[in-house]
């Protein structure tokens, strides 16, 4: 699970110093909050009528190489860019590069 560092850190933030648990505001909600998490492998332009050409075992080439890194999309606003890996039958990012996120 991210600390408050990790998340100063993707979001381009200092992280500050740490306070008693008097001091700290209640965010334990935050923790709870769902977010949507999306992994661009890459985009394509494509015309509608060869769109509705594409059938079964169809081949569409994205703009971006093999090795390139994928962007890592929450609730719309790009927070980094990661590696596509496989996880024993599961497809996974890992993290390699954090976006500076601003206001």
């Amino acid at each position: 699970m991210a600390d408050q560092d990790d998340i100063d850190a993707m979001f381009g933030g200092q992280a500050e110093p740490k306070k008693a648990d008097s001091e700290l505001p209640e965010i334990s909600a935050i923790y709870d909050t769902e977010v949507e998490v999306s992994v661009v492998l890459g985009t394509s332009t494509i015309r509608v009528r060869d769109l509705l050409k594409l059938g079964r075992g169809a081949i569409v080439e994205l703009d971006r190489k093999i090795d390139d890194l994928s962007d890592i999309i929450v609730s719309g606003r790009m927070v980094g860019r990661g590696e596509v890996t496989i996880v024993e039958d599961k497809i996974a990012v890992t993290f390699r590069e954090f976006a500076r996120v601003s206001g």
